[in-house]
């Protein structure tokens, strides 16, 4: 784990820098994990710092030209699917035209314009490479054989690489001969108030309702118990989702829920449930499971290096369905919620992660 420069020294060196935030949809929040951190790195009560956030006018019905202190600039264009490449590639040209000091790009979709825009200005290139977006299983061909290329593009140019997983650090080390730092996610922000924990005995599942999240699995595993289980997720963005919602709907124990994006509902559930379910597979450290950890609840996680990074080992594991089954039925014997808490005080909070951010900058 990087570790942070606290106190004036970072204070006085990022003083009156021009930091560019680029590869969100931009803030306020209303998407996704790299939006939530940039509204936990932006700071409304930080007057010295002169950052500009690129955000997606198509994504905005009002567009603010500030927020917390921040200036936003909107590019017209969508900040995810294949808009994202000229969307990333249009906001760092600016910020390169208007003589940025730091850019802080998250993802690599734009990372293809690195080698000339390094021609082009002096500004010191921070990059976090994101999840190895290339070996998602909803990617075609080509475009995971672009995103490769991206990501190489993106560890050879970059003054400083970003990994938010041991793992992701690892792989970067192993495969391109780079140190990346490991900066993770805050998850402080979804304990809203003091913690009143009770056990209302369901499981909870919490994630995108993709095949890589295994959520088959975990259903599965689960109609073959009694245990109930709140799952909640996109169920009707997918075929998939639809396919596994229609299916396992019928089981009295599985509750299908949709998303629920009130924080205080979160909430409730969160500090209700009996254990957490993670099933996550790729994409490094999840905000989801880092979010619960700080909840003193035992965690069940998919066997994975990410996971077992995330958890530092002190979680519990399932790599199939008789794994998974074998710890719901044995789920009263668990106790590894303090750990989990342990960990993610001491790692997953917003002020750590701003730090540790903001001591890359010039």
């Amino acid at each position: 784990m990087l570790t942070a420069i606290h106190g004036n020294t970072d204070a006085k060196k990022n003083a009156n820098n021009r930091i560019a935030i680029i590869g969100t949809v931009g803030v306020p929040a209303c998407y996704g994990g790299f939006e939530t951190l940039v509204e936990n790195l932006l700071d409304e009560n930080d007057k010295n710092k002169l950052v500009t956030v690129y955000c997606s006018s198509k994504s905005y019905s009002e567009k603010p030209q500030k927020h917390k202190n921040a200036h936003l600039h909107y590019i017209p264009l969508n900040a995810n699917g294949v808009q994202s490449i000229p969307y990333d590639i249009w906001s760092l040209c600016h910020a390169a035209m208007k003589k940025t000091d730091d850019i802080l790009l998250l993802g690599v979709s734009g990372a293809i314009c690195l080698p000339i825009l390094k021609l082009l200005t002096k500004a010191r290139v921070i990059t976090n490479i994101d999840g190895l977006e290339w070996r998602r299983d909803k990617w075609g061909t080509l475009a995971k054989k672009f995103l490769k290329f991206s990501e190489k593009l993106a560890v050879k140019y970059s003054d400083v690489v970003v990994a938010d997983n041991k793992g992701i650090a690892d792989y970067v080390l192993e495969e391109y001969g780079m140190e990346a730092e490991v900066i993770a996610y805050g998850g402080d922000h979804a304990v809203i108030t003091d913690l009143n924990l009770s056990d209302a005995g369901y499981a909870l599942a919490l994630c995108r309702i993709e095949p890589e999240n295994n959520v088959e699995l975990i259903l599965e595993a689960f109609s073959q118990t009694d245990k109930a289980l709140k799952f909640i997720g996109n169920w009707d963005n997918s075929e998939f989702g639809r396919a596994m919602k229609s299916k396992y709907v019928q089981f009295k124990n599985i509750e299908i829920i949709n998303p629920i994006y009130d924080i205080k509902t979160l909430f409730e559930i969160r500090q209700k449930c009996s254990l957490y379910v993670h099933g996550h597979s790729a994409g490094g450290t999840n905000p989801s499971l880092v979010e619960m950890m700080h909840f003193n609840k035992n965690i069940i996680a998919f066997d994975c290096n990410y996971n077992r990074a995330s958890t530092e080992n002190k979680a519990q594991f399932f790599f199939n369905i008789v794994d998974l089954v074998e710890l719901i039925q044995n789920s009263a014997s668990l106790s590894n919620g303090s750990s989990m808490r342990e960990i993610a005080e001491r790692r997953y909070t917003w002020k750590i992660v701003k730090d540790q951010y903001f001591s890359l900058f010039k």
